[in-house]
């Protein structure tokens, strides 16, 4: 495993993690959850990403449990959750946002479902327009001095209020954000290449990124159409394949697919390699649902070394 500072600070993550969207406490029990976790954790994985409002807070109480079962050492993994949209399928006004109170209340209902004295990242998982920014920076640097958050950070937030955030810490000697969590792929690349660029150098803020497979399609699995069962089969699924848009993504995903095959290689542990060359990344989180499909995708890290830079190039050129 390769380990990478996170942004400015002296956390270190390992490049690739696992994440729980989706998969534990919705798809995947406890069972299941606890034969990745291991895998991941033998593979030298030590960052394990979480929200409230994955399963419903389910997500959450199946990592804690697993993570407390493997007795995992304390001083030897990372794990994050997320504030914003609750954890309840209905929240009240209360139970959602972030206002002091639900970011305080959330820390400590993610600290008992996780099982852990303290989180080690804390998101906020969407912009609140409700609340002030300079409200939110206020209650993450409570939890920060109370020993109950060791970094906190935002998750798809605009460059504007990332900035505004600092500003306001910097103006008021408050703990600022410390990282960020976008989308990241090779269809997806316009806010952490080109609206955070100032960012990392002059904020130290650091990325742990989601989605490199493109919501699955740079996995190669969409190429011969849409399988039943899959996510893009659900009608709620992320960026419907059945859209003039959906369709160009998938051209564009196809000719992805052509080129691995010409190397040789899965497109899905490709398309991770591509997100580890950029050198902004901390850790690119994995979702997986089998053990499988976890080994080959933390193959990335041996792509990522094997290629030199007329391949990553090329890639980036035949996905426009």
């Amino acid at each position: 495993m390769q380990y990478r500072r996170l942004g400015g600070s002296g956390l270190k993550l390992s490049a690739l993690s696992l994440g729980t969207w989706l998969t534990a406490g919705a798809r995947l029990g406890r069972g299941e959850m606890r034969e990745l976790v291991a895998l991941a954790w033998d593979h030298g994985v030590n960052f394990f990403d979480s929200a409230e409002n994955y399963a419903h807070g389910e997500a959450e109480r199946v990592l804690g449990d697993v993570v407390a079962d493997l007795r995992l050492p304390r001083d030897g993994f990372c794990v994050s959750s997320k504030v914003c949209f609750g954890s309840a399928a209905q929240p009240r006004p209360t139970q959602a946002g972030l206002s002091r109170k639900h970011v305080r209340d959330a820390c400590h209902d993610a600290l008992r479902r996780l099982r852990v004295d303290y989180l080690d990242l804390f998101f906020c998982h969407r912009p609140d327009p409700d609340t002030p920014v300079a409200e939110t920076v206020r209650a993450m640097d409570d939890l920060v001095r109370q020993g109950k958050v060791l970094y906190w950070g935002t998750s798809e937030w605009p460059a504007t209020l990332i900035r505004e955030a600092f500003d306001v810490a910097r103006a008021h000697h408050l703990a600022p954000p410390t990282m960020e969590q976008p989308q990241y792929n090779l269809l997806h690349r316009e806010r952490v290449e080109l609206e955070y660029a100032s960012l990392y150098a002059e904020c130290g803020l650091g990325t742990t990124v989601w989605s490199p497979l493109a919501f699955g399609l740079l996995s190669g699995k969409y190429d011969a159409g849409i399988p039943e069962g899959s996510r893009m089969a659900r009608p709620d699924a992320p960026g419907r394949l059945d859209s003039p848009d959906g369709q160009a993504r998938l051209a564009r995903a196809r000719r992805f697919s052509a080129v691995a095959a010409e190397l040789g290689v899965a497109p899905a542990p490709l398309a991770i390699a591509w997100c580890l060359g950029n050198p902004h990344v901390s850790s690119v989180i994995l979702g997986a649902s089998r053990p499988d499909q976890l080994v080959e995708n933390l193959g990335a890290l041996e792509l990522a070394g094997r290629f030199d830079e007329p391949v990553w190039r090329r890639l980036e050129a035949v996905v426009g």
